[in-house]
């Protein structure tokens, strides 16, 4: 499955849409138009997963259903690599008021940077896609939490009273990178694409291998 790291939409056809991670941390919603200077900008809130439009972005210009739509579309997807790209040309004229300058806060926005190599990053997606195409945190718990109990190094671990964040990152860790097929990613690498996914889940992507971790360590504890 090819994942690419920016989407056209329905709801605003002239307008590209991506995601760059926010300067405050988390992601970041960037719809560009093709008729317009400025583009628009939203948050994505870590509690309800909704994307907090900027106060400076222009509703005229840039419907919050567009944002929606923006949301859905980008699930997954790794950061766009480049500054701002340009929008699908224009096919017919718009009646817009001039575009809005952007101001300093709006050009660091652009500054978008990666924070893992994109290609990698498809693999792990493929790694946890289903059947129908989409992200599944089911599939990457169950595939984790299964290695988890297999783990002999994770027994281990549990039985030294390790903390389950530190049981966490290596679990974590290492199906990355089998996932990736990069032995050699670094701990802030892995870090970076689980905050990638983590950021789309507002559940919590590892929530399912935390609660099994944790109840490991509980047993552990009693016994």
């Amino acid at each position: 499955m090819i994942r690419t790291n920016s989407v056209t939409l329905t709801t605003l056809p002239i307008a590209i849409a991506y995601r760059r991670k926010a300067p405050s941390g988390g992601a970041a919603l960037v719809i560009v138009r093709s008729d317009a200077s400025q583009p628009g900008i939203a948050t994505i809130s870590k509690t309800s997963g909704k994307p907090i439009v900027a106060a400076n972005t222009p509703a005229e210009l840039y419907p919050e259903e567009a944002f929606e739509e923006a949301l859905a579309l980008t699930a997954g997807m790794p950061y766009h690599k480049q500054g701002r790209p340009s929008a699908p040309a224009q096919q017919e004229s718009v009646d817009t008021e001039p575009p809005v300058q952007a101001d300093e806060e709006e050009v660091v926005a652009e500054e978008v940077e990666v924070v893992i190599d994109s290609d990698e990053y498809q693999k792990l997606l493929a790694a946890y896609t289903n059947k129908n195409g989409k992200l599944s945190y089911d599939l990457m718990n169950k595939e984790m939490i299964q290695f988890a109990h297999r783990s002999d190094l994770v027994a281990r671990m549990v039985a030294a009273g390790e903390s389950e964040d530190a049981i966490l990152t290596y679990v974590v860790g290492t199906k990355f990178r089998n996932a990736t097929g990069n032995k050699e990613l670094t701990d802030e690498q892995v870090a970076a694409m689980a905050e990638l996914i983590d950021e789309v889940s507002p559940r919590g992507a590892f929530k399912e291998l935390r609660r099994s971790i944790r109840t490991m360590l509980g047993k552990a504890k009693t016994s």
